[in-house]
């Protein structure tokens, strides 16, 4: 005997799986870029110390520009 059942969604359920599918995701994405705000931040903290410490010279300030402007662009994209 084979079965026939089939089991559908309504328009309504649809809806609501797709808008929990996007919750989820925004909310992993948020989650994620926390992460990686603190990665950068820490990337900062230890610049700045090494920095004050002599180690580094102003010549290599690049390292440093480039972290702080993915934290500014982490930033901006939280507000978008």
């Amino acid at each position: 005997m084979k079965n026939t059942n089939k089991r559908s969604l309504s328009e309504y359920d649809e809806q609501d799986l797709i808008k929990q599918y996007e919750i989820e995701k925004a909310e992993n994405i948020l989650q994620l870029k926390s992460k990686y705000r603190k990665i950068v931040n820490a990337g900062i903290a230890s610049w700045v110390k090494d920095f004050q410490a002599g180690q580094i010279k102003i010549d290599t300030v690049d390292d440093l520009k480039k972290l702080i402007e993915l934290d500014l662009q982490l930033q901006n994209d939280d507000q978008d």
